[in-house]
């Protein structure tokens, strides 16, 4: 028996053809080739195969009795042969959030890594991202239209749980009056509870301010004060408009982008605070095809026009929501769904956001 190498002679099974091989022993071997070339036949077919039928032949018997027969695999002879052992080629989770990074941990080194020493450029000048003195803040906002109405907010909590009753009661002492909470506007003086299990996002707001010539010094300090409550960032909320980040840490030279402060959870896609805002870190999104869920449009509600829920049952969860949105527009369900608003189609199509409906519907579920 050769102590150095396996040798293989005349392996036949499956797809191999009659194929002759020295492995040397001891090393790390790899068999590669395109797909239904034979490796896995040859590597578990056919060498695991033989190595765990000798190993199972050499036992007692009674141990092979609880082991069972194996067969010999189609080929000529093996020699230098060892016990051996396979790992099957089986996915470990179909879990679209679980990569190879992850399962390795490998992805929370690079996160490590890009967060602490990695260097960030604007992904629209490609300038390197330095940081912002208040003066450009300033001269950024006043940029701006004329007349527009800003807010000036301190990011205080981000992405946090808990009920921040000390945060909330510090704020109110210190003289501020109000503060957005998870994009609600509330008033100190309300009762503000928050949910104690929920991430919330806390802005405070420092000032408000309307665009226009000689608000720079005020604007200036307003902007010192966020700065100092939230460690370096400040958001200018436009009223009805967007909101832009500055930071005095991070941000584009010419102005294009700022930054938060760039932590490991700013690189994961399974952080709300890393994760693509359209495909949720997933890598793909789903959208509704109107012509599959409406296919004829002649149709009225009663005669199934909303395809996927045409069987539906009056009384059931869908007609009823269905139903419910049909009654707000006051649109009969006897009527070709062609003629309903289009406001109405496009809430059955991708609900009703803010828009609060009661209806009532049977459950079948207990407990």
């Amino acid at each position: 028996m050769s102590l150095d190498k396996i040798v293989i002679k005349g392996a036949k099974e499956n797809n191999l053809k009659n194929v002759d091989l020295t492995i040397p022993r001891d090393k790390m071997v790899v068999f590669t080739g395109l797909s239904g070339s034979g490796k896995s036949s040859l590597a578990f077919d056919t060498i695991y195969a033989e190595g765990q039928r000798r190993y199972v032949e050499s036992l007692s018997s009674y141990a092979r009795q609880f082991l069972g027969q194996m067969d010999k695999p189609n080929v000529e002879y093996i020699e230098g042969l060892s016990p051996s052992i396979s790992i099957d080629q089986k996915t470990t989770s179909k879990n679209p959030r679980s990569t190879v990074g992850t399962v390795t941990e490998i992805y929370d080194y690079l996160r490590l890594i890009y967060a602490r020493i990695g260097t960030p450029y604007c992904p629209v000048c490609g300038k390197k991202i330095t940081s912002q003195t208040v003066d450009q803040m300033v001269d950024k906002i006043l940029n701006l239209e004329n007349r527009t109405k800003i807010l000036v907010l301190a990011p205080i909590v981000r992405g946090k749980k808990g009920e921040h009753v000390r945060i909330l009661n510090n704020m109110k002492k210190e003289g501020f009056v109000r503060a957005i909470i998870d994009g609600e506007q509330y008033e100190f003086s309300e009762d503000i509870k928050l949910e104690k299990n929920k991430k919330h996002d806390i802005d405070i707001v420092v000032d408000r301010i309307i665009v226009k010539e000689g608000i720079e010094t005020r604007l200036s300090d307003s902007l010192e004060t966020a700065l100092k409550l939230s460690d370096g960032i400040v958001k200018i909320q436009i009223v009805d408009g967007e909101t832009m980040v500055l930071s005095a840490k991070k941000s584009c030279p010419d102005g294009h982008i700022s930054y938060d402060e760039i932590e490991p959870r700013s690189f994961s896609f399974n952080n709300p605070f890393g994760m693509c805002p359209e495909c949720n870190g997933l890598g793909f999104h789903k959208e509704v095809d109107k012509d599959l869920v409406i296919p004829n449009y002649n149709l009225s509600l009663n005669e199934g026009a909303i395809d996927p829920f045409a069987t539906s049952k009056e009384g059931t969860y869908y007609y009823e929501i269905i139903n419910a949105i049909a009654e707000s527009y006051k649109f009969p369900r006897d009527k070709a769904i062609k003629e309903a608003p289009k406001e109405m189609i496009d809430e059955i199509l991708y609900g009703t956001g803010k828009k609060q409906l009661k209806f009532t519907f049977d459950s079948h579920y207990t407990g």
